[in-house]
């Protein structure tokens, strides 16, 4: 179905998938996989939710668009915490039975809800498998394509990224997947919802959106590659969740990605980066970069830290900011490509001083 939201198109289209239902919805080209929960409203029932960034009221067919890149969504935050935590068994999976750890930890995050589900809570089951005939392990019942169905209960988590590689490696359906490359991250998102894995028709599309905005081919790879190559380590992820928000916008010369936030370009620092090393990559001078993202010293970055690649703005793209417990005005800053004199004169501190959590500061 199609509604109009001011100036937007919404498309709405149910999605079932295996760990619970949901919808996937389009505004003006980008697709969104929503996750509902009740939740009663004083105008009258609804639902309230939140994706990346983005917060919505629902009641009825009426969608209220409160803001864009406001806050970071809960969701990007339990994302993280969910790589933190089962990055090290999807690569392991990977080791042994050839499944890229992207496209376990993409599957988990979706069947799942980055173990937010009643069935990974309850079951521990973080792939939505359901019984089948061969099994003869522990039962959960809940309803999902029909009423009253039959999920594979675990004792462990663990268990269930065990059981999702022996799904994949015993089924003649998935055969052909474990020719391709570990890399085609893209290869094994078709050849999932070819094999009939899930009912949603977009299933590739959620899994290689997921792959892509959270970074996970990064843990695809050699031995250790969690270690080595992740642009910044699961703390640095959850501390910096909001990024996951900025837009893809092609390629540095080294093949780091590149953004769009706020209208601006940028990059986010891996561990290893100084603004020496990014002025050759990205041929601009230190002085420049310094000038444009607030630094006074041309040192080492801090993994995650986003650097602009032109001057930030005056105003960011929404009205406020409500600070976390650990931000600094400095963060902020690059949080919505203002620049830190704005956002001091606006918030009415001085430098060096940060918020105090929950502090409303205005960002235009």
């Amino acid at each position: 179905m199609r509604r109009m939201i001011g100036r937007f198109q919404v498309w709405l289209r149910r999605a079932p998938l295996r760990s619970g239902s949901g919808f996937m919805f389009q505004v003006s080209g980008f697709m969104f996989q929503v996750w509902l929960r009740r939740a009663p409203l004083r105008s009258g029932s609804g639902f309230m939710f939140q994706v990346s960034g983005f917060m919505f009221q629902v009641s009825g067919f009426m969608f209220l668009v409160s803001g864009v890149f406001a806050q970071s969504s809960s969701y990007d935050v339990q994302v993280g915490s969910y790589i933190k935590v089962y990055s090290n068994i999807a690569v392991e999976e990977m080791k042994q039975y050839h499944i890229p750890a992207s496209i376990t930890l993409a599957q988990g995050i979706i069947e799942s809800g980055a173990g937010q589900s009643r069935l990974a809570k309850e079951a521990n089951n973080h792939f939505g498998i359901k019984c089948h005939a061969d099994w003869k392990g522990k039962t959960f019942h809940q309803d999902d394509d029909r009423s009253d169905e039959c999920f594979r209960k675990y004792d462990r988590a663990e268990d269930s990224f065990r059981d999702h590689s022996y799904f994949l490696t015993l089924r003649d359906r998935y055969k052909g997947l474990f020719s391709l490359p570990l890399t085609d991250y893209r290869g094994w998102a078709e050849g999932l919802e070819t094999a009939g894995y899930a009912t949603s028709r977009e299933y590739a599309e959620m899994l290689i959106r997921t792959i892509e905005q959270y970074q996970l081919f990064l843990y695809d790879g050699k031995v250790g590659i969690a270690e080595k190559t992740m642009m910044f380590d699961s703390t640095d992820f959850v501390r910096y969740a909001w990024v996951a928000g900025f837009v893809p916008a092609g390629k540095a010369a080294d093949g780091r990605r590149k953004y769009i936030n706020n209208e601006l370009e940028c990059v986010v620092a891996n561990k290893t980066d100084k603004l020496s090393t990014l002025s050759v990559i990205l041929d601009i001078p230190v002085k420049r970069l310094m000038k444009y993202n607030d630094l006074k010293v041309a040192g080492t970055l801090e993994p995650g830290q986003v650097v602009y690649l032109e001057p930030k703005r005056r105003k960011a793209a929404v009205k406020e900011h409500i600070a976390g417990k650990t931000e600094s005005l400095y963060e902020i800053s690059q949080r919505y490509g203002i620049k830190m004199k704005f956002l001091l004169k606006r918030s009415g501190m001085a430098e060096g001083i940060n918020p105090y959590p929950g502090q409303v500061l205005k960002l235009r």
